[in-house]
Order: structure tokens, then sequence, then C-alpha cells
């Protein structure tokens, strides 16, 4: 069986921050550190080279193979914000459409800059995806 390659780590948060060449990276970093803390209550941590994730819980696929994940995380890529949701997108369908400018994927958002959306609509959608995955946590 392959192993999961994004595992947590103890890597510092505060370097990997500090690393970001743009600074509107670095403010819009702090902003989703904050209110990603605040629902999940729980402190971040490095899951991978870059990918920082709140809280955890435990998945289980219909193979029966299960695993550890973070309940809500982000990344700060190159060309925008990777905006990770336990549970997937189909959840927050009014939310996104009243969000702002994103793309996305099957659980994961692309924000450019914190700027191009509705910060409380975001918040909200952070919050539900805690919830949905609240008593699966380890």
């Amino acid at each position: 069986m392959t192993q999961l390659k994004t595992k947590p780590t103890d890597a510092s948060i505060q370097e990997f921050l500090n690393a970001l060449e743009r600074p509107d990276q670095q403010s819009d970093s702090a902003i989703l550190l904050r209110i990603m803390e605040t629902a999940t209550g729980d402190s971040p941590k490095m899951w991978g080279p870059s990918i920082i994730g709140f809280g955890q819980f435990c998945y289980r696929y219909a193979s029966g193979r299960t695993g550890q994940w973070f309940q809500v995380g982000f990344s700060p890529r190159k060309r925008a914000f990777s905006i990770y949701l336990s549970g997937g997108l189909s959840h927050h369908e009014t939310a996104l459409n009243k969000l702002g400018r994103y793309t996305r994927g099957k659980s994961c958002l692309y924000i450019r800059r914190l700027r191009d959306v509705d910060l409380s609509i975001l918040e909200s959608m952070i919050q539900k995806a805690c919830a949905l995955t609240q008593n699966d946590t380890p």
C-alpha cells in the first residue's frame, strides 16, 4: 500500500511564511491563520513542505483504506492561495455564488488575493468545513 506523502511535520510555520517573496502573501497568510485557528480551536501545523493545516480528522475510502488529514488548511502558492476545505466544495454551493473571484477544484479553492473575496463568506465556509468533520476527529 502506498504511503501518503503529505504528513504533519515539525517545520516552522513562521520560517515558511517569512520566506514568502510577496508582502501581500504574508499579510493574507496572517489573516488565514487567524480565521482557521479560530474556526478549529487548534494551532497550525505544517503538512509537508508547503501546506499549513489546522485540526485533524479520520477519513475512510470506500475501499476501506483510512488515514488522517487536516480539517482546513492553505498553501500560499506562486499564482494563488490554495485553500483546502474538508468535506469538499459541494457543501458550499450557495456560499460560492457570493464569495467573489476564485477558481476551484474538488475540495480546494484557488484565490489570488483575499481582497478578491468576501472574507465573511470565506470564514463561514471554513467554519462549516470544520463542523462537517467535527465528529471524525481523533
